[in-house]
């Protein structure tokens, strides 16, 4: 059996459709930066994480069903900001992993829940370099974190589910500071939601959310 097209030669064929009928400007498809805020004082209650598992599609919808999950939004990180577009991080030469950013309320759901999420459904932590059918850097398993607490629990966790030994293959996922999160064009947000019956969302993305509910239903939400 043959399997679906890549991602990203979907999206290059579906995009040279619509650039032979709409003409836009650099500006216009551009990824929106995110600011990384240090302040307390502001939307106080949540907490943020920004993780990269290959496509963004799917670690995207994943969150956006775990409870306690505010938002959760695709982007890039790992380079610069005049890197942050999707024709140019998916060529692999940008520095950038597509990631999501989320944000949670720890009072509902804990760091160390949405690492055990993250590492068991979201993506598979031994791949280098790819997910599935997607291969280059840009879809590296890397978490970037923006406080020493979350670095301490990162390095803790990943130690912990070493020792375990629940993977034959080693961890490669990337620990580094989070330098910045830029949010992809607007295309690419709750793309599950839009296209539920693409083929790349039916064979890579839907499973992930089904294997969620099954391993987690007491976190668990319909989104």
């Amino acid at each position: 059996m043959r399997l679906p097209m890549t991602r990203t030669r979907f999206l290059s064929l579906a995009l040279s459709f619509v650039a032979a009928s709409v003409t836009a400007t650099p500006q216009a498809s551009a990824a929106t930066p995110v600011p990384v805020s240090t302040s307390t004082s502001v939307r106080a209650t949540t907490e943020s994480i920004v993780l990269a598992g290959g496509c963004f599609w799917g670690v995207e919808a994943v969150f956006q069903h775990v409870k306690g999950v505010t938002s959760a939004i695709s982007g890039y990180s790992g380079g610069d900001k005049a890197t942050a577009h999707y024709a140019i991080v998916s060529s692999g030469r940008s520095g950038h992993a597509e990631s999501v950013q989320v944000e949670y309320d720890p009072a509902v759901v804990t760091l160390d829940t949405l690492l055990n999420v993250f590492f068991t459904v979201a993506h598979n932590p031994t791949e280098l370099n790819r997910q599935g059918p997607d291969v280059g850097t840009q879809y590296r398993s890397a978490i970037f974190y923006s406080t020493p607490v979350q670095q301490q629990t990162i390095a803790a966790f990943i130690a912990k589910l070493q020792a375990s030994k629940v993977y034959r293959r080693p961890i490669v996922t990337v620990v580094e500071p989070l330098k910045g999160f830029y949010a992809a064009e607007a295309y690419h947000q709750d793309y599950m939601k839009k296209h539920p019956d693409q083929p790349y969302i039916v064979f890579n993305d839907k499973p992930k959310v089904a294997n969620l509910k099954i391993r987690f239903p007491e976190l668990y939400v319909e989104g």
